[in-house]
């Protein structure tokens, strides 16, 4: 992979972002972000614990979904005090993924403020993702298309990322919005995975309190170093051809996968799998002819 570092900041007002950063597309990591709020101290485990421990929630690794089994079934169920106790005593793969703050710990809401950037955020879905040390998220690009401030919290975290251009360097399922599952891009095997290399991207450490700004359709892999949570605002598509492709997205392309899936099973996977190898072959062949004429 060719990975370069995102631009970073530690402020940033409304009419740069907006000019050099969301109209071109563009991911921003914004240092120290959360520490102007005035409950910037209430972001840790120990509040979490404290207001939300006894809720049970449920908890996933980092295996892929088993092919005959609901692609949203938690592997298990946790009280959450439970399970920041056993992300922070011991190495751990168990993530909580899209907690709905609006729904289930709402007294956050009073603990942050919405950045002026000149994004209209969707403030239904504040949402937390939490992660042990571990613990990681497969390459993928979000469902709904919106562009997104992802603020983490406690400790470091590593994300990849990738524009759509990419997508056949990355090894794109078809009728999906994730890569081969047996694509490893902490040690990535480019002899079995050759079109990696020429995957052009960004790579981001964040710490306790960055903000990332991470444009709609970004394709993102985020791995927890140590034991941690983010936050993600998101703002929806507000241009008509992006706003068409989330509805395809959502409505059309996610159900008929979901459907091909209920019927054919692990064929329709491994049907899917083999697609995604052959439009890499494809397009590696592609890229290095072009490279043989220049």
């Amino acid at each position: 992979m060719i990975l370069e570092k995102v631009d970073v900041v530690t402020d940033i007002n409304k009419e740069d972002f907006q000019k050099n950063y969301f109209k071109t597309h563009k991911p921003l990591l914004i240092k120290n972000f959360a520490s102007r709020w005035e409950a910037f101290d209430k972001w840790n485990f120990d509040f979490i614990k404290e207001k939300a421990g006894e809720q049970e929630v449920p908890l996933y690794d980092n295996k892929p979904a088993d092919a005959n089994k609901s692609t949203d079934a938690p592997v298990t169920k946790m009280k959450m005090k439970e399970y920041i106790d056993t992300i922070k005593s011991k190495p751990s793969d168990l993530r909580i993924f899209f907690y709905i703050i609006t729904d289930r710990l709402p007294e956050l809401l009073k603990n942050f403020t919405y950045p002026d950037l000149g994004m209209k955020f969707f403030k239904r879905l504040p949402t937390l993702f939490f992660g042990g040390s571990e613990a990681h998220v497969l390459m993928h690009y979000d469902v709904d298309l919106g562009d997104f401030l992802h603020i983490h919290f406690e400790g470091k975290k590593r994300i990849l990322l990738f524009d759509q251009k990419q997508s056949a360097f990355l090894y794109k399922v078809p009728l999906s919005v994730h890569t081969i599952y047996d694509l490893d891009y902490e040690n990535p095997d480019y002899e079995k995975f050759p079109a990696l290399k020429y995957a052009k991207g960004f790579e981001i450490f964040m710490e306790h309190g960055d903000a990332l700004f991470i444009p709609g359709a970004f394709w993102h892999f985020n791995r927890y170093l140590e034991p941690g949570f983010s936050m993600s605002l998101r703002a929806l598509p507000n241009k008509p051809n992006v706003f068409a492709n989330m509805l395809y997205h959502v409505f059309i392309m996610r159900y008929t996968d979901k459907l091909m899936r209920k019927i054919f099973k692990a064929k329709w996977v491994n049907y899917k799998q083999k697609w995604a190898y052959e439009k890499a072959t494809e397009a590696l062949e592609k890229f290095e002819r072009r490279k043989k004429k220049i």
